[in-house]
């Protein structure tokens, strides 16, 4: 058996393309998946991206619950990919990175790509970046890409705050 929370993904995107219902969380449900949290879930397909959906901050009960909707998200409604379908479920590989609560810092100075993740804000866009992507070797490199996702060009003014991850895989 592999990790739990990858486990619970999975089983959650299977179970929803294969019959289009929604799984319920473990029961009882494991002290580890109790909390509140934002969470991603990322598919790949050998080292293509095949899907990545997440929260910023926690939108459901449980870390079990935003798991069960981020794997039904990712898997299906990426705009960035077709859906998934069944056929390649099984060569699928699926981590899942539960955010810590994201803190303000006042420049790139404060960051670490391989540690922090950033969330960019500039009125009511924002981007978001995971930590320890391949490529993204910068501070700058890091913000440019999240401010990029949040349609966020040029020169303007933005807000930074960093968070960890606890990637499961």
């Amino acid at each position: 058996m592999g990790d739990m929370f990858v486990e619970l993904a999975r089983k959650a995107m299977t179970v929803y393309i294969t019959t289009g219902k929604t799984i319920e969380p473990p029961n009882p449900l494991l002290y580890e998946m109790q909390g509140r949290a934002g969470v991603f879930v990322s598919i790949h397909k050998g080292s293509s991206l095949r899907g990545c959906i997440g929260t910023f901050a926690p939108t459901t009960e449980s870390i079990a619950h935003e798991i069960i909707e981020m794997a039904k998200e990712a898997s299906t409604s990426d705009p960035r990919f077709p859906p998934i379908t069944k056929s390649e479920l099984d060569s699928l590989e699926i981590s899942v990175d539960v955010l810590s609560e994201p803190e303000d810092i006042k420049n790139e100075s404060e960051l670490d790509p391989k540690v922090y993740g950033v969330i960019v804000r500039s009125g009511y866009r924002r981007g978001l970046l995971l930590p320890d992507l391949d490529g993204v070797d910068t501070p700058a490199q890091q913000i440019d890409i999240a401010k990029r996702k949040a349609g966020i060009f040029g020169n303007e003014p933005v807000t930074l705050q960093r968070f960890k991850v606890t990637r499961h895989h």
